[in-house]
């Protein structure tokens, strides 16, 4: 059985300014790099998992779980010492899921503007004490 290939996922074009709310700030440091010095991009993604669950919490106000990263795009590097800013809007609803669009933008270190470095979709499903799917009234 013959391969296709896996067509890579192209960012669409980079926003002028950032969309959605803050909900995550982190300085990059030298730990979260990879062998080539550069900021490992499975720390990018955590950072955008969290900030994606805080706005799902909050609309939500219930516990909830990450269940799909539906695309995600690598713009440019992040760099030791850059200042990491995720932000999140809410694209959807679901009974009990909701679908966030998140960018990460840096602050460069001694540039001070901010740049767009990431883009994702994230799906979180709210659940209850035994970790079923609940249903949510969505704020």
């Amino acid at each position: 059985m013959e391969k296709k290939p896996v067509k890579p996922v192209k960012p669409k074009a980079q926003s002028e300014k950032p969309e959605g709310e803050l909900v995550l700030q982190s300085v990059a440091m030298p730990a979260d790099t990879n062998a080539y010095g550069d900021i490992f991009g499975g720390w990018i993604v955590s950072q955008m998992d969290l900030g994606g669950a805080v706005l799902a919490n909050q609309k939500a106000h219930n516990r909830v779980t990450t269940v799909a990263i539906e695309r995600m795009a690598f713009i440019k590097p992040v760099f030791v010492g850059d200042l990491v800013c995720c932000f999140a809007e809410k694209i959807k609803t679901g009974n009990s899921s909701i679908t966030i669009k998140i960018q990460v933008w840096v602050k460069r270190l001694r540039l001070g503007e901010l740049e767009q470095v990431t883009e994702g979709i994230f799906t979180y499903v709210a659940i209850d004490e035994k970790r079923r799917p609940k249903v949510i009234n969505w704020q």
